[in-house]
């Protein structure tokens, strides 16, 4: 016997269906209002030398930080000019050495003793020539470091240190407790394990990365058929298609992030940047009138490469030693694909349940398709043309 779906009821699902849609278009407009300014995450680079007692480096702290932070555009509008830098010199310095803390045996005492601009792949950062002396010349040397930590809880700085002659790296998060180095060796594992944890970070906080590889995981458990998406028969179809996807993905941004961190190529950052938002807005309009079809890999690949380059940022810019930087750029390969695993682990048992209701192909599938495809657009149009959106 089958029961008709009574007027009371359709009604029921039909504003069901209109409170999913509106509470997923208030999740874009959230999306898009936190994010849409979105670049490279926040870094600082530290390059310090500490031989004995005696203390020597630079720090890059990004101009656009220091804006937030202290202010450097005087005039309002939008250009930061060397002299409004010049300016500020003071204030930076002293805002600059109240957010670190070194100490060997004690406090060491550190002051700027010069100021430069120079440029790295995400554009100008004020450099500060640093020189100290620390209360004692043996023993393990901590670093406190605070930049940013009231305003930015995503930012990072970047360390290189050479400590009485050996080189080490390391991520210091600010409000964490103070890192110690010892003056051995921490062998290679070491640094490895500290940029995995950072290829996790930056792939999570990377949200035109992640809206790539969801723009091409949500068609996974989907088929077309007679120009209706339809469910996927059984998990192991949607698998095959992730597996294809992911792999190829991985095996392009392998690529260019190896060859990019090792200084063999080198993109602008706002052409890559750009390629990436744009890569976004292609594959999650592929979603909504396929061309590609089954071989969304090839797109996997072929804007994967591009995808290195954004990656490849974090190591590039803070110039390691060879030996170094081989074991840190294997762990922060592994990094980004862990998080990339953690992703599509999350992600695809939940769209296998929902893949034949209306729920997934109407507000996941393409309502998702075009939220991405319009927060790309958004993202390449500032990228492409330099601007800042005030949303």
């Amino acid at each position: 016997m089958t029961h008709a779906i009574t007027p009371v009821r359709a009604a029921c699902r039909h504003r069901l269906r209109r409170a999913i849609a509106w509470w997923a278009a208030f999740a874009t407009a959230l999306l898009v209002t936190g994010s849409a300014l979105a670049h490279k995450a926040s870094d600082s680079y530290l390059d310090l030398r500490i031989t004995g007692s005696e203390v020597s480096g630079q720090w890059d702290i990004a101009l656009r930080d220091i804006e937030v932070a202290i202010g450097l555009d005087a005039d309002g509008n939008g250009e930061i000019r060397w002299g409004e830098v010049r300016r500020r010199h003071d204030a930076l310095a002293a805002w600059a050495l109240s957010s670190l803390t070194v100490a060997r045996e004690g406090p060491c005492a550190l002051q700027v003793t010069g100021h430069a601009v120079d440029t790295h792949t995400d554009g100008a950062y004020a450099v500060l020539t640093l020189a100290g002396q620390c209360q004692g010349s043996g023993g393990p040397v901590s670093l406190d470091y605070r930049l940013l930590g009231d305003i930015d809880t995503l930012h990072r700085g970047l360390l290189k240190l050479s400590l009485d002659g050996v080189a080490q790296a390391a991520v210091l998060v600010p409000g964490q407790a103070a890192t110690v180095f010892g003056s051995t060796s921490p062998g290679p594992l070491a640094s490895m394990a500290t940029f995995l944890v950072q290829g996790v970070w930056h792939i999570w906080i990377g949200l035109d990365h992640i809206l790539f590889l969801l723009a091409l995981l949500l068609p996974a458990v989907l088929v077309r058929r007679h120009g209706r998406w339809i469910g996927v028969p059984n998990f192991g179809a949607a698998v095959r298609d992730v597996v294809a996807v992911v792999t190829a993905f991985t095996a392009a941004h392998s690529i260019t992030l190896s060859l990019a961190a090792l200084g063999w190529v080198s993109l602008p950052s706002r052409w890559v940047e750009s390629v990436i938002a744009a890569s976004v807005v292609l594959a999650a309009a592929n979603n909504l009138r396929p061309v590609i079809g089954g071989r969304r890999w090839v797109v996997a690949f072929g804007f994967g490469l591009i995808h290195g380059f954004g990656f490849a940022s974090v190591l590039a810019d803070l110039g390691l030693p060879a030996a170094t930087l081989a074991w840190s750029l294997a762990g922060f390969n592994i990094g980004v694909e862990l998080g990339q695993l953690a992703i599509v682990a999350a992600f695809l048992p939940l769209a296998y349940m929902l893949r034949h209701t209306g729920l997934y192909r109407q507000v996941i599938f393409t309502g998702g398709s075009w939220a991405a495809m319009v927060l790309a657009a958004l993202w390449f149009v500032q990228r492409a043309f330099d601007l800042s959106w005030p949303i």
